[in-house]
């Protein structure tokens, strides 16, 4: 068994620039599971798979599994329950399936064997028999270059029911794959290939650098035979089990019971910023000690040189609250949507420090919620809020909101950028679970709101943000990179 750092190093040593590439399969190999499976089941749960359709689709996988049977027989079934349906609407269900499933699915090493072929100036191709709508989300994501995949015949924005070209599963994705270097200038005697699959034999075989990732059995045999380096990637952290579960309940009692302290200081001091100040930074160190999360913080002084300040933070986890007040520990509060107020991770915290609670659905409400903040401000009080509002689904940062730049503005206060990384594999957005490890965070220098106007907003959003994109392009110290990606060249 090969580790990934052997991988990355013998990524860092490859021929450099766009004449070589990288190949990735998707299920099993980039997503743990299949994407096929995260479709049918939403389909299922919005009762939109009939009876014919699940008894044809059961006997094609089942041929499949049991009888070695091609993928064109399960496509086949798939495409034509799908005849009829708007692209755009598939698009869509593509998109909100990432969102709220495969994303979370995402190997975080894989993303750093992606980081790594981007740092080397590798073109970037996903190459999956998977169709469009589950391919290019992840595409999209990860900043893939290229994608390969099996895309559904269409007519006026609608659905045929055929394939449009081949099926890319095994020689078919080879085919593909050679087509697609020969036109692009790329020599795969210098490219990388990965992929789970027996069937992609023929794909590996075509490169100079087949790797075999979370291999079959029956591909874990042929890279022994052919001695390629086998790597089984570290599963991503969402799930329930015992000791997550144990972690995260002693997190909460323990963030309970120091709210408790905090409030019962600022009672008998009648004074609630004192109560903060003690249950904020007490409550998140101890939560985060019993819930095993260690903090790696570069640029720390930075988080005093210039109070009180607006302090942004790109969002992924729950987690991240904690992060937040361990690392601001006194004088500040925040602004959060108003559904954390139900939530048990956050909620003790929140009541503490005065969060102002935003109803994004009502602009005019959000305008005033966001007053007090202003006030707390020129009062020695910092905010911490999260520009993008709302958690993202990956260690990509979407797009920021102005709220928290008119915040600053109004204050003449600077804004103190917080990037973070990890918090997603330790705590998905969606999961209620608390992993050990360490978060990484990089605290960077204050940037000057004097002189900013609304006529010019836009660019000192983009400029921040992009300070973001680059600190996790290119993280401080760290020498293979970042394991949160974005798109090159977009901004994000």
């Amino acid at each position: 068994m090969t580790d990934v750092a052997v991988i990355l190093a013998s990524i860092a040593e490859a021929p450099a620039g766009p004449s070589a590439a990288a190949f990735f399969d998707l299920d099993g190999t980039i997503v743990e599971g299949y994407t096929a499976e995260v479709v049918f089941r939403d389909r299922l749960r919005r009762l939109d798979v009939g009876p014919a359709e699940f008894g044809r689709t059961a006997v094609a996988a089942l041929d499949m599994r049991f009888r070695g049977a091609p993928l064109d027989a399960l496509v086949g079934v798939a495409f034509e329950a799908l005849a009829g349906r708007m692209e755009d609407e598939l698009n869509e269900l593509g998109e909100r399936i990432f969102r709220q499933d495969v994303a979370g699915r995402i190997y975080p090493q894989a993303r750093q064997l992606v980081h790594a072929h981007r740092k080397a100036g590798h073109r970037l191709v996903l190459a999956t028999s998977a169709t469009s709508f589950q391919a290019d989300p992840v595409a999209a994501d990860m900043g893939f270059d290229a994608v390969l995949c099996t895309r559904p015949k269409v007519q006026a924005g609608m659905l045929t029911g055929e394939v449009d070209g081949d099926i890319l599963w095994g020689p078919g994705k080879a085919r593909a794959v050679a087509s697609y270097a020969r036109r692009e200038g790329i020599r795969l005697a210098d490219s990388f290939a990965y992929s789970n699959g027996t069937e992609d034999v023929p794909l590996l075989m075509e490169v100079g650098h087949p790797r075999p990732l979370n291999p079959e059995p029956g591909l874990a045999d042929a890279a022994h035979m052919r001695g390629w380096p086998v790597v089984r990637l570290e599963r991503p952290r969402r799930g329930f089990g015992l000791v997550p579960a144990l972690r995260t309940g002693a997190a909460l009692y323990a963030l309970g019971w120091s709210a408790a302290v905090g409030a019962s200081v600022g009672l008998i001091n009648r004074n609630r910023q004192a109560g903060a100040n003690v249950g904020a930074g007490a409550g998140s160190d101890i939560a985060l000690a019993v819930g095993g999360v260690t903090l790696n913080v570069t640029g720390e002084q930075n988080l005093w040189s210039d109070r009180p300040a607006v302090f942004m933070f790109n969002h992924q986890s729950s987690l991240d609250m904690l992060v937040l007040g361990d690392l601001l520990r006194r004088d500040f509060t925040g602004v959060a949507k108003k559904e954390l107020a139900r939530d048990p991770r956050f909620a003790p915290i929140g009541w503490l420090v005065d969060i102002a609670y935003v109803d994004r659905q009502d602009t005019q409400k959000a305008k005033e919620a966001l007053q007090p903040a202003v006030d707390k401000l020129r009062r020695g009080i910092s905010i911490a809020i999260a520009p993008e509002g709302t958690r993202s689904p990956t260690p990509v940062p979407g797009p920021f909101k102005k709220g928290g730049f008119y915040i600053a503005i109004q204050a003449g206060v600077p804004i103190i950028p917080v990037v973070i990384r990890n918090t997603g594999e330790l705590m998905w957005r969606n999961s209620f679970w608390l992993h050990p490890g360490t978060v990484d965070v990089a605290v960077l220098e204050p940037v000057p709101t004097s002189g900013w106007t609304a006529t010019d907003l836009d660019h000192h959003v983009a400029y921040v943000r992009q300070c973001f994109l680059q600190t996790l392009d290119n993280w401080p110290g760290d020498a293979s990179g970042s394991s949160g990606d974005h798109p090159p060249g977009d901004g994000g």
